[in-house]
């Protein structure tokens, strides 16, 4: 195998909680996290220069050692001592800098990718070991599915699949920064603990996942950029069953009833011009 085309699909939080800060700055967190339909396409091909190759469709990103597909890349290479470069395309769709994983999804997929082509047999528990030292989202990215992630995101347990359901994904023209909202956090100002969601997901109830879902780094966005706000109210308003920021932000997911639902929702937000992208999609397992 010389080359392989892959779908790195993005995820959203159906809960965020945080339960507390760790010694070392992080955050203790507890979140049910579940991949969606929309991907980046990346393409990696073999070449026989020792080099990591970047091509992307979005000017702005960068293509070098500040890149996490080439992280992921480097890794694999140094630690596999394999001689060959690789020439990686990236078409990017996931929004940028929106809460939904896509760069760690990019690099997931890398690490996969790369796997694969070179005939490492590495199993997925190993490459999750390893995209952990990329980031906390990249173990759940190789593992994909409804998740249960726990310590700062890296504890995985599989869960029952969230049954299917639509989804609206909107992200205004703002990027938030993580580390700013965990920093920003107040603890003890936590005034509601989201209920966990997973009794909703194992009896395969959708109306009762959207009910139960919640997300405190809501408590520290949403008075920074009330436009989160208003975007999960005109979801509300247009038919969603549940809306909630994912993440740390700015991207508003809503859970409709069904499809039509969602795109006549989707017709008004751009209409509106509040969110710069709006996505209809599905839950994928």
């Amino acid at each position: 195998m010389d080359s392989i085309r892959l779908k790195a699909r993005a995820k959203i939080n159906l809960g965020l909680d945080v339960l507390g800060k760790r010694d070392d700055g992080y955050h203790e967190v507890r979140m049910i996290m579940q991949t969606v339909g929309i991907y980046d396409r990346i393409i990696i091909k073999k070449i026989p220069e020792d080099e990591i190759r970047i091509n992307s469709n979005l000017f702005f990103l960068p293509v070098n050692e500040n890149n996490l597909i080439y992280k992921a890349a480097r890794m694999m290479k140094d630690e596999y001592n394999i001689k060959e470069g690789v020439e990686i395309d990236l078409n990017k769709f996931i929004p940028v800098a929106a809460g939904m994983a896509g760069g760690s999804t990019d690099a997931a997929s890398t690490l996969f990718g790369m796997n694969k082509i070179f005939d490492l047999g590495i199993s997925q528990s190993k490459l999750m070991e390893m995209g952990l030292k990329i980031g906390a989202d990249v173990p759940y990215c190789i593992m994909r599915g409804t998740a249960l992630a726990e310590g700062i995101g890296e504890k995985l347990t599989r869960l029952t699949p969230m049954p299917h359901c639509w989804l609206i994904v909107a992200k205004p023209p703002i990027n938030v920064s993580t580390k700013l909202v965990y920093e920003s956090l107040d603890m003890g100002g936590i005034s509601k603990h989201p209920d966990s969601i997973m009794d909703a997901i194992k009896r395969g109830d959708v109306e009762g996942v959207a009910q139960k879902m919640g997300n405190v780094l809501e408590d520290v966005t949403i008075p920074l950029y009330p436009v989160i706000d208003s975007i999960k109210k005109q979801m509300l308003k247009n038919g969603a069953i549940g809306a909630m920021m994912s993440g740390s932000g700015p991207t508003v997911f809503g859970i409709f009833p069904d499809e039509q639902t969602a795109l006549r929702c989707q017709a008004v937000l751009k209409a509106q011009g509040e969110a710069r992208q709006v996505y209809i999609t599905e839950t994928f397992n």
